[in-house]
């Protein structure tokens, strides 16, 4: 299944310290190092997204964000998605926790519509869930989450 952010900025909010920018080279170029692999990139912030870019006050009532996410209406948005680093092209976030009727954790289902546990008993039911699912992930989220509530599990 394709991934499809949802950009909702919630794995960025705390990358502030993830990215690091060394220096500004031109306008919207950035020198920039991913701190935990160590890696050097460069990162020039997307022609479409200069406008929101422009306004810092969001990194500024937001420290702990990373400095490329931006407000887009509803939206928050990677300003450099062209040139991010490779950890954030491979990150896959967690849309759903699936818990069983007690609350003891059982999986999760990520961005992608995967599911990650080992309980068979869910994963029987998952694979049902499939075969009807919905095309979009906007239609098959909250739609997954309701087959697993009447089968009795507790999703977040």
């Amino acid at each position: 299944m394709t991934f499809n952010c949802r950009q909702c900025g919630t794995c960025c909010m705390y990358l502030g310290d993830y990215i690091a920018i060394e220096r500004q080279t031109g306008e919207f170029i950035f020198e920039c190092e991913c701190v935990s692999t160590g890696t050097a990139f460069t990162a020039e912030v997307d022609e479409d997204k200069r406008r929101i870019f422009s306004d810092l006050s969001f990194p500024e009532n937001h420290p702990a964000a990373c400095r490329f996410l931006r407000p887009d209406g509803d939206l928050l948005r990677c300003t450099i998605h062209r040139d991010s680093p490779a950890q954030c092209k491979f990150y896959r976030c967690i849309a759903m926790r699936v818990s069983d009727r007690n609350g003891k954790p059982l999986g999760h289902i990520t961005g992608a519509l995967a599911l990650h546990a080992d309980d068979q008993e869910l994963r029987r039911i998952w694979e049902g869930i499939l075969r009807g699912r919905p095309k979009t992930d906007s239609e098959a989220e909250p739609w997954i989450a309701g087959i697993l509530r009447e089968n009795g599990y507790q999703v977040e």
